[in-house]
């Protein structure tokens, strides 16, 4: 089973690419769904030890959470530390129910993938990237989303041009839906020619 890892810079288009790896019959592990299931569930008891008041309900608040953390590095390295051993657990888990299916791919979206050094886990790396200006307008453009909020979160993530240098593929998302798609079949294509040999 080849482990991909698919990961991308705030608004690059990871989400929709994820779509069109499975849209290619490619089973998708979503990292950030996990993190949703753990805070409803596992991880929220922990984390409401570590960050009091955060939890609402018993599920945690992201919005509560993320205002203790954004700007605090101890804190995001406290978080990190509950949370991201739960998110491998739940990972491998799922790796072996998609192993038992028969599944010869596995894709996993990951958006800090450089940034938890996460890349030594993967046969291949793709990385989902646009123009600066195609990022810029895309992010500012969700809703609660400021310029200052922006720059925060890209200063915590690993610069695209960096990314692209460690990547084995890189998707395109600015230059239309159908070039992207492109893209991924020739991924999956390259992909299964390796698994044949």
């Amino acid at each position: 089973m080849l482990r991909v890892g698919l990961t991308g810079s705030i608004g690059m288009g990871k989400s929709t690419t994820a779509d069109m790896f499975r849209a290619e019959g490619i089973a998708v592990l979503d990292s950030d769904r996990l993190v949703h299931e753990l805070y409803r569930g596992a991880a929220a008891a922990e984390i409401e030890k570590a960050f009091p008041g955060v939890v609402v309900d018993g599920a945690v608040d992201r919005q509560r959470l993320a205002a203790r953390v954004l700007n605090d590095p101890a804190a995001l390295k406290r978080l990190e530390e509950i949370v991201h051993p739960m998110v491998w657990a739940a990972r491998d888990a799922l790796v072996e129910e998609r192993r038992d299916k028969g599944d010869r791919i596995v894709v996993f979206d990951i958006p800090l993938l450089f940034e938890t050094g996460a890349e030594k886990d993967f046969d291949a790396i793709v990385v989902v990237t646009a123009s600066e200006d195609v990022q810029k307008t895309r992010v500012l453009a969700r809703e609660g989303m400021t310029a200052e909020k922006f720059t925060s979160i890209l200063a915590k993530q690993t610069p695209d041009r960096e990314k692209r240098a460690r990547a084995d593929f890189v998707v395109h998302t600015d230059k239309g839906l159908d070039a992207a798609r492109e893209e991924v079949r020739n991924i999956v294509k390259v992909l299964e020619a390796h698994l044949e040999r």
